[in-house]
């Protein structure tokens, strides 16, 4: 039985919410799995929907009619046959889903919980059913960065625990700029290049919590993409101050920190960033009263902002049953924001940062933050962790081992399967002395982070190894490239020249595009044969 169990809980350990030890295996709240599939069956399926403008009018009604008193039961299934001939979106897998842990209990193991409006009603919430979980992010890039990550991986880990993840693109809020956490104005954007940023951070939203929801199996909902545009933009400046103003206390507002520090700056703080935490506010009234969304979380430094949202509901709305949450800022252990490089932030777009450097930076990570790193940003098993962890001060520890593992689960994370192959191909391909086989796609991701020169394609067939090699100014000069093939230390396509005379054919370009030249261990050249 004991072997069994074990098995069970290395499967899924953060949905059972186990605790292995070296020495012996306590199980605590195990007992959820069953209460959780008692829950889902006596839960009507679809309880809490994120309409969409693609959700049907049956499927709306059908969501709508759970949450009247008059609803019966028995004329549930004729329904729901309905839904599933007229939508393909239904989702079945919701009941599995409602099976897995407290995800109160999964963010607070993993490090991921800061604070919490209301902890106890909102397990009480996730315990009867599924769940509509947002949080935003505004257009200030035409990407997200590392330090975004950390609500995506909120996000994901409300999804594996069977509650829908909606992430809210902040089209209008990024006209007005978020004070929070800022020493000065955000410089204003103009509309084109905010419609840009929001077209690139939403295909990032769109593409890693695909990637997270593949990961996590069949059962999980699929995440929603929002836009905050779709209601501010109709809305006018006296019909918000005449529906929305009108419950705002403005000293609640001034309480907030974020506001605080600003007005106690020399700056001082504009009118505009002032009504920032009452646009944002009532991005939560809007999506609590017209899709359900019921939690927000966020960054520990957006507690006013939250807070703000779920004032405004029980004034605007007159309802409880919304919750915030927040998740600490990723710092280095010498307490640094993590996410910076010496060329800035560490961006999650393929366009702006090639997935094998994003590898780089994340196998950079020390000793003494990978452990904590991995916890947060992966969804490794914590056991799994805490083994690795272990090994690190073991005898024949390989150094970077969990390095190398914390590299691989965020860039599959961010990247996709496809990233993080092309990043260890590169990673292998580019190592000082390296024999890997190459192909174009790797050599041409990497255009970005190693020296890159184009000649016609006349002047590289038929060409000598040395010709090519002064011609890219890989080499200062024929003679330099001679000695550099006679010490051994050149090499086309990761292969040794041998011959001071070798010439390039055809065959050597590699996909009749690209080649890779190497004057020693780290000095390399990608050659774009036009």
């Amino acid at each position: 039985r004991a072997a069994t169990t074990a098995v069970a809980l290395r499967h899924d350990r953060e949905m059972a919410s186990a605790t292995i030890r070296p020495l012996g295996m306590s199980c605590q709240r195990v007992a959820l799995r069953l209460r959780a599939r008692t829950a889902s069956a006596a839960t009507p399926a679809g309880r809490h929907f994120v309409f969409t403008p693609q959700t049907s009018p049956l499927r709306a009604v059908a969501s709508l009619a759970h949450r009247l008193p008059a609803w019966q039961p028995a004329s549930r299934p004729a329904l729901q046959m309905r839904l599933h001939a007229s939508s393909a979106t239904a989702t079945e897998p919701a009941a599995a889903a409602l099976s897995k842990a407290d995800v109160v209990d999964v963010l607070k193991e993993r490090g991921l919980l800061d604070a919490c409006t209301n902890e106890d009603e909102l397990r009480k919430a996730c315990a009867e059913g599924s769940l509509s979980v947002y949080c935003g992010f505004d257009p200030t890039a035409d990407s997200l960065h590392l330090g975004n990550l950390l609500g995506i991986v909120v996000l994901a880990w409300f999804q594996r625990c069977g509650h829908t993840p909606v992430a809210l693109l902040g089209g209008a809020t990024g006209r007005v700029g978020d004070p929070s956490g800022k020493s000065a104005e955000r410089p204003v954007l103009d509309d084109d290049t905010i419609n840009a940023n929001t077209a690139g951070i939403k295909a990032i939203l769109e593409r890693i919590l695909a990637n997270g929801a593949a990961d996590a199996g069949t059962h999980a909902p699929p995440a929603v993409v929002m836009n905050n545009l779709d209601w501010f933009g109709s809305m006018g400046f006296l019909e918000f101050l005449r529906e929305v103003g009108k419950y705002a206390r403005v000293g609640t507002m001034m309480a907030k920190d974020s506001v605080k520090t600003r007005l106690d700056s020399e700056q001082g703080m504009s009118f505009t960033e002032f009504s920032y935490q009452l646009l944002q506010g009532y991005d939560f009234c809007h999506l609590f009263k017209e899709h359900d969304v019921r939690v927000q979380v966020g960054g520990s430094d957006q507690w006013g902002n939250i807070t703000a949202g779920t004032d405004l509901i029980r004034r605007l709305a007159d309802k409880e049953g919304a919750w915030g949450v927040t998740f600490p800022l990723l710092l280095k252990a010498d307490g640094r924001k993590f996410g910076k490089s010496e060329d800035g932030a560490v961006w999650l777009s393929p366009e702006r940062l090639s997935p094998y450097k994003f590898y780089q930076y994340m196998l950079q990570s020390t000793d003494a933050d990978v452990v904590r790193f991995m916890r947060m940003l992966t969804f490794v098993p914590l056991a799994e962790i805490e083994a690795i962890e272990a090994s690190m001060s073991a005898d024949g520890y390989v150094p970077n081992t969990a390095q190398k593992r914390l590299a691989e689960e965020v860039t599959r994370f961010v990247h996709g399967k496809e990233g993080l192959t092309q990043a260890l191909k590169a990673t292998e391909g580019l190592k000082p002395g390296a024999d890997t086989v190459l192909d174009a796609a790797t050599l041409e991701a990497l255009a970005g982070d190693i020296p890159t020169a184009e000649l016609a394609r006349d002047e590289v067939v038929g060409k000598t190894v040395v010709d090519v090699m002064a011609a890219t100014g890989l080499q200062k000069s024929k003679g330099e490239a001679k000695r550099m093939i006679k010490g051994g230390g050149a090499r086309l396509n990761n292969v040794k020249v041998e011959d001071e005379d070798a010439t390039i054919g055809e065959e050597d370009v590699i996909e009749g595009r690209v080649l890779l030249l190497a004057a020693g261990k780290k000095n390399k050249l990608l050659v774009r044969v036009m």
